[in-house]
């Protein structure tokens, strides 16, 4: 068995699953709706001030680009646990991403219509990386012999 098929077969995929399957980061909703975030975020990025392109601005392209980095390198990890924690470090920049979207909304950088939307993408993230963590705790209670190399 190839490490490919180890691996699906550890997240309860095989090989023959139907199309839907994941077989990589990119095809898990929580990262899809984190791109998402981040593609609106950089567009209302572009409208600050130039003073701010190495303040918020910038603090917040590494916060946004963190939350999709984590959800990936936590997929590539072959340990529950490890990809347990760096969704959780996702969770944590996607909170991040939200305090810098208020710091944006005070000084007048979005309007308010924008900060809700990236406000409700956000909440969307992180109530999906919560379900993805909790799913993937269970898919690690049902492989009991798995958690010994966890």
């Amino acid at each position: 068995m190839t490490k490919s098929e180890i691996r699906n077969t550890k997240f309860g995929r095989s090989e023959n699953a139907s199309a839907g399957a994941i077989r990589d980061f990119k095809d898990l909703h929580v990262w899809q709706h984190a791109r998402e975030l981040r593609s609106f975020a950089y567009d209302l990025i572009r409208k600050f001030p130039s003073e701010e392109r190495y303040g918020l601005s910038s603090q917040l392209r590494r916060v946004l680009i963190s939350v999709t980095a984590n959800i990936a390198e936590g997929f590539g990890r072959y340990s529950y646990q490890e990809n347990i924690q760096f969704s959780r470090v996702a969770g944590g920049s996607a909170f991040e991403v939200r305090d810098h979207l208020t710091t944006a909304l005070d000084q007048r950088y979005v309007s308010s219509e924008e900060f809700e939307a990236a406000e409700n993408l956000a909440q969307r993230v992180i109530q999906t990386l919560n379900g993805y963590i909790r799913s993937t705790r269970a898919r690690q209670s049902e492989r009991p012999g798995d958690q010994a190399n966890e």
